[in-house]
């Protein structure tokens, strides 16, 4: 995906409204096409200080928690997807270092989608992780496109 069509992408990504109902709608779509698919991922959705749901499905790794934690900072710092930025960091030649962040606490791998709330902002992460990181991403959007159409 380019970069413009990462953006594209992210404004069609608009909550009305996002708190724990719809944590809950949203993880348990994630679960129900992550089940349906055998895939074997985490599942986290948060806000930049709490868990609103979290999931490790059969085959995910606890390595995947990690980089599910470290995707979700990314996204919630930058209030933009992690491919998002991991493209553009590619794109420029630069990496997380370049703002002073370590890979130990951030990735720029594809997998954590904001959450954007009409006329709020950012509120929320959703992230997947445990499949290539194109995979990842699709996945998150995939299941905010099947929530958003609800």
């Amino acid at each position: 995906m380019t970069l413009t069509d990462l953006l594209a992408e992210q404004a069609t990504l608009i909550f009305p409204r996002f708190a724990e109902p719809e944590a809950w709608t949203l993880g348990s779509t994630l679960v129900a096409l992550a089940t349906q698919g055998a895939l074997p991922v985490v599942i986290n959705i948060r806000t930049a200080n709490r868990t609103l749901f979290h999931a490790a499905m059969p085959g995910a790794a606890p390595l995947n928690d990690l980089w599910a934690l470290r995707k979700s900072h990314t996204a919630l710092l930058f209030h933009e997807s992690s491919l998002l930025v991991g493209t553009r960091h590619r794109e420029a030649g630069e990496s997380l270092a370049k703002h002073g962040l370590d890979g130990a606490d951030c990735a720029d791998h594809g997998g954590a989608v904001p959450i954007y709330v009409a006329g709020v902002g950012v509120v929320a992460v959703a992230t997947v992780s445990g499949l290539p990181q194109l995979a990842d991403h699709a996945l998150v959007v995939q299941a905010m496109r099947i929530v958003l159409a609800l």
